[in-house]
């Protein structure tokens, strides 16, 4: 399947820029072919491609159209939101395919700002004891990791960040390290250019981000193991 991503045309953004004022299933139902053709294919072969160019280059992460691409209906068990589809794409490579697997590159195609992201997002509490216990505790070496990003234009994201430092770090109060104790994910960030989705090159520019990005992930994959 390799070879098979030429780009994401127009219509993608488009498509979601429509779908944002009109979230009724008979519009969508209409609209189909219009998501499959210019959202869902187009980003099946961008996984496809991006997990061969990855493995190329010795990155150990992967994934494939079936197990990568997120769907598009929203999950509105539990929102006060009940529209019922998303206004973006999203699709997700890891160590082994899955989504569920901590440590990721996750790639985000939205007409308000496409980005692709790498880290650890979400991760359950005692999996993120682990990692905060490696930058407390370890202060010196996660701020080597910082230096590596921020020299490669890339610096923690701090969304969801706590006000203030979760129980039991108290050795963090007033380090250097302190805010990054706070976070409740480890994840930087890149943004994609609207002309950049227009071209196959692409995969390559995703591949250069999770280069760059490598070292907080086995950063993390280190402190998880």
């Amino acid at each position: 399947m390799s070879g098979r991503f030429t780009g994401f045309p127009p219509g993608a953004e488009q498509f979601f820029i429509e779908l944002a004022g009109n979230q009724e299933r008979s519009w969508f139902t209409n609209n189909k072919a219009r998501y499959e053709g210019d959202v869902k294919a187009p980003m099946a072969a961008l996984i496809e491609d991006l997990a061969e160019e990855l493995a190329r280059r010795a990155i150990p992460l992967t994934g494939d159209a079936k197990r990568g691409l997120f769907r598009i209906h929203r999950d509105v068990r539990f929102s006060k939101d009940k529209a019922p589809y998303k206004t973006h794409a999203g699709a997700v490579l890891t160590r082994d395919g899955r989504k569920d697997t901590p440590g990721l590159l996750y790639i985000h195609l939205d007409p308000t700002g496409s980005f692709v992201a790498a880290g650890f997002y979400h991760l359950d509490p005692p999996r993120l004891a682990r990692i905060r216990d490696a930058i407390a505790y370890g202060p010196k070496e996660f701020l080597a990791l910082e230096a590596r990003l921020v020299a490669a234009g890339l610096g923690f994201s701090r969304e969801e960040s706590l006000s203030r430092l979760p129980r039991g770090y108290d050795v963090a109060a007033g380090g250097p390290v302190e805010w990054a104790v706070k976070l409740r994910n480890l994840v930087v960030h890149r943004p994609i250019a609207p002309e950049a989705l227009r071209t196959p090159a692409l995969v390559g520019d995703i591949a250069d981000f999770a280069a760059d990005a490598l070292p907080l992930l086995d950063y993390g994959w280190d402190a998880l193991s």
